[in-house]
């Protein structure tokens, strides 16, 4: 049931006067297009990005098919447009539209949005405004869609809570149909009895919202709850009703096994960021690395068996003939099957001319040999993250690997074809020293010289530094983030310190890093902020060109946020935090031991010679 007048209009006034107009089309293979009037509920999900980013989200891919198996709901996509797209559908007074149908997106009964990343917080304002529904949840009624919000960025909802109706942290599998079944009856309801208008459409809404937050213990609802401040931060969080929770609960997969894959992936008409199948292997990371969000919040660790893992690999690859296959988790090469199903990988698509990439490796006895297991056809770097190159600074992170399993790895992969190798790592830790810095170029120098002997010349060595933030629902959640004169020493030391012109050390940007601070630390407040960088013209601040940090500087300082306080200045252990709310597995009284832990560690490391 596609809008034809809509779409014609587009397409006739509209996309050539727009870059990779093809993003703005739908239209592609395995794309999904329902009768509306053959379904009772209608959801569009949203990815606050461009399309190409977007598209290549496998949990967007996840959730589309998740949906749209059901015959009573339909699922569509819609991407934040380019600025050239947003002036046209302004200019021309055009909805933001889904891609299916060309229905506005004001017409669905959901809008579920995925906050990835928190500098891309306006791209959210700029869709809500693009589709005529309000920008703040105070102000919508029942004739709006359900403003849901899930991802990453929701362990700290604070920030977004006044655009947001409603967050779900955890899976989504479990939790976006329950919410969409309850919404919609909810909706139906209200629409039987009629829309109220004004304050009694308002209140209709916030009395539809409270029996999902009363009912469903993930589904955080914030117009329910009233922050507290005193001395410039938040000391309580208050209910404004008894009938909701005190904290929100993650939602939980038990059994991955039992999730299917999405097999018909969407094949998009333009290149993207990632172009090939991807095949979720592990939900969950087995190690507690006190710097790692993802660890936490992803727990417990979930597998998926090697057969059914193949099974999906290769009927993904009729469907759509990527010629290349990503095997996802945290951590690939701690899924305990890895070697059997690498090897049967290579077995079943090697005769087909398809390439395996297994990313996200972790530096383990297994990368010993996997150099040789993988092969090196279409590739020829290999990407690292030690995070760190000194054995204390590495305990006191917990992440527990070896540098000799890491160069033993690396000369392997110089063996075996490889001619590069990109490092990740981190500066700004707690308790980071000068020597730590030493370190990071010290490692890839020795990495450089190890291909060297290898291949008789130095080879490629990248170390990517990124300024490491604080975030939520970690034990280092209580530490201040450095400021920006010792990230600008810190960046200035490691290239002093570069001696083979074959290694590249690439620190990542600090105004955004320290942005990023700003904004995933954050309490309700920093919302205004969000706001007021968005009507001055923040968009699409994720992409370099676009990001005007003193857009954001001047946003921030305008709405009264205190940078020193929010971003820099240390919490005490019984401190509230703007988050507390919000549970993950183990809870606080784990994350409170490890914090602890860590202290005492760098207090052995400041007194050691």
């Amino acid at each position: 049931m596609i809008n034809s007048q809509r779409k014609q209009f587009v397409e006739s006034r509209i996309l050539h006067k727009v870059s990779m107009p093809s993003q703005y089309l739908g239209g592609e293979r395995n794309a999904i297009v329902k009768d509306h009037r053959t379904v009772k509920g209608k959801i569009c999900l949203a990815f606050p990005d461009a399309y190409t980013i977007g598209m290549s989200h496998h949990g967007l891919q996840v959730l589309y098919s998740l949906m749209n198996r059901r015959d009573d709901w339909v699922a569509e996509r819609a991407f934040c447009p380019w600025q050239d797209m947003e002036a046209q559908l302004r200019e021309h007074n055009v909805p933001l539209y889904s891609l299916e149908t060309f229905t506005a997106v004001s017409d669905f009964d959901v809008f579920g949005i995925s906050l990835q990343y928190e500098v891309s917080s306006p791209n959210v304002l700029t869709m809500l405004d693009l589709a005529g529904i309000p920008l703040h949840a105070a102000d919508r009624t029942m004739a709006d869609p359900l403003v849901l919000a899930g991802g990453p960025c929701c362990q700290n909802p604070e920030p977004m809570a006044d655009f947001i109706d409603l967050f779900v942290t955890g899976d989504g599998e479990p939790a976006l149909p329950l919410i969409c079944d309850m919404w919609l009856e909810l909706r139906e309801q209200a629409r039987a009895a009629g829309f109220a208008e004004g304050a009694a459409g308002v209140q209709q809404r916030a009395d539809a919202l409270q029996k999902i937050a009363a009912e469903l213990p993930f589904a955080y609802v914030p117009r329910f709850y009233e922050p507290e401040y005193q001395d410039g931060r938040v000391v309580a969080l208050n209910r404004t009703r008894n009938d909701v929770r005190e904290t929100i609960e993650p939602s939980v997969i038990r059994d991955l096994e039992g999730i299917p894959l999405p097999t018909s992936p969407i094949v998009p008409y333009v290149e993207c960021v990632h172009d090939r199948i991807a095949i979720e292997i592990m939900r969950g990371c087995p190690w507690q690395c006190r710097f790692c969000q993802s660890t936490v919040i992803k727990r417990p660790l979930r597998i998926r068996s090697v057969d059914t893992i193949i099974n999906a690999a290769m009927e993904s690859y009729r469907n759509t003939g990527f010629n290349e296959i990503s095997i996802l988790s945290l951590s690939s090469s701690d899924y305990p099957h890895f070697e059997e199903l690498v090897k049967r990988l290579h077995e079943v698509f090697r005769p087909l001319g398809v390439n395996i990439s297994v990313p996200s490796l972790r530096v383990n006895e297994t990368l010993r040999t996997l150099p040789a297991l993988i092969g090196s056809e279409r590739r020829g770097s290999l990407t690292l993250a030690p995070e760190v190159a000194r054995d204390d600074m590495r305990e006191q992170i917990r992440k527990k690997i070896k540098n000799e399993d890491l160069f033993a790895g690396c000369r392997n992969a110089f063996e075996n074809g490889f001619d590069s190798v990109k490092l990740y790592f981190m500066c700004g830790l707690p308790g980071e020293r000068p020597v730590d810095l030493d370190g990071i170029v010290d490692m890839a120098e020795h990495i450089a010289g190890i291909g060297k002997e290898v291949k008789g010349r130095y080879v490629r060595v990248t170390a990517s530094v990124s300024n490491f933030v604080p975030k939520s629902h970690t034990p280092y959640q209580w530490n201040g983030m450095q400021r920006r004169e010792y990230f600008q020493w810190a960046h200035k030391y490691l290239w002093s310190r570069r001696k083979i012109r074959s290694i590249n050390i690439k620190c990542h940007d600090i105004d955004t890093s320290l942005l990023e601070g700003v904004l995933s630390r954050g309490d309700r407040r920093t919302g205004k902020a969000i706001e007021l960088a968005w009507q001055r013209g923040a968009r699409m601040d994720g992409w370099t060109e676009h990001m005007d940090a003193q857009r954001w500087w001047d946003a921030i300082a305008d709405a009264g946020i205190d940078i020193d306080q929010q971003v820099h200045t240390q919490y005490g252990l019984t401190d509230k935090l703007p988050w507390d709310h919000v549970n993950v597995k183990y809870g606080r009284t784990f994350l409170e031991k490890e914090q602890s832990r860590s202290l005492t560690q760098l207090e052995a490391m400041a007194n050691a010679k």
